[in-house]
């Protein structure tokens, strides 16, 4: 991270239990060094253990990445970040429209039969990921499934998470995929529109659908680091963690950018 990146991450980092006088033993390297090893193992695809000597040991980087996945501090910074980013491009913090969507990418040999399977839509023997990006085509929320599970199943559970955390949520674009019954349970579950945005069977080629291609532009990012574009990891909460951990390097960029187009 730059300076000026750091100085908008380190007021929205959660504190550490030690640091409030509830105990526990304090951390044994800057957490800014922390930030910036899972950072660079994010971005650039390498191996746990292959870290550079230039950041904190592997294993202690690795212990503190497991502890903000099972306790969902990932989670709770890359919220942070997002509110901020929303801010700073003159909307309110919370979300009150979004489009879903899924990508299928393939696995690694390290990735288990529990969790993994076959899309037959896209050929891709791996897994799948469901996402929720608000309008700016930031993260509300993501699943990771085996390729085999239906766009409709996994939504079905999504949204429901995505609609406790983000109350504020009306409206959520999809595609043909995720119509019928789907639409209904929305409604009365979660009291979410959920809006159908179809392509038409006159269109040829390659045409921008209105509202979809928003979350494209999400995947097209996750793409960008190389750690995801395949799926490496054992455990899918490991793989939903990474995808956090992605996006936050792009909103830390952004709300570090000068000037007035920086969003």
């Amino acid at each position: 991270m730059t300076d000026a990146e750091w100085a908008r991450v380190r007021p929205l980092l959660p504190v550490p239990s030690w640091l409030r006088g509830r105990g526990g033993r304090p951390e044994a390297y800057c957490h800014r060094a922390v930030l910036d090893a899972i950072r660079y193992l994010v971005d650039n695809g390498i191996k746990w253990r292959a870290m550079p000597a230039d950041f904190p040991p592997w294993d202690r980087v690795y212990a503190f990445f497991r502890r903000w996945r099972d306790h969902g501090l990932v989670r709770e910074f890359h919220d942070r970040l997002r509110g901020q980013v929303r801010e700073m491009l003159g909307r309110d913090a919370a979300a009150t429209a979004g489009v879903i969507d899924s990508q299928s990418v393939k696995a690694d040999a390290v990735v288990g039969a529990d969790s993994r399977g076959f899309d037959g839509g896209k050929l891709v023997n791996g897994r799948k990921r469901h996402v929720v990006v608000d309008t700016f085509g930031l993260l509300l929320g993501v699943m990771v499934t085996a390729a085999d599970t239906g766009d409709r199943i996994a939504a079905q559970v999504l949204l429901g998470q995505v609609a406790d955390v983000h109350h504020r949520l009306e409206l959520v674009w999809a595609d043909g995929g995720y119509t019928g019954s789907l639409v209904e349970h929305c409604l009365a579950a979660f009291a979410l529109v959920l809006a159908i945005v179809k392509r038409s069977d006159d269109m040829r080629g390659f045409v921008v659908l209105p509202k979809r291609w928003i979350v494209e532009r999400l995947f097209a990012h996750l793409m960008r680091t190389r750690r995801l574009v395949r799926d490496f990891e054992r455990r899918t909460t490991s793989a939903e963690a990474m995808v956090y951990w992605s996006m936050t390097l792009l909103m830390t960029r952004r709300l570090a950018r000068p000037g007035p187009g920086r969003g």
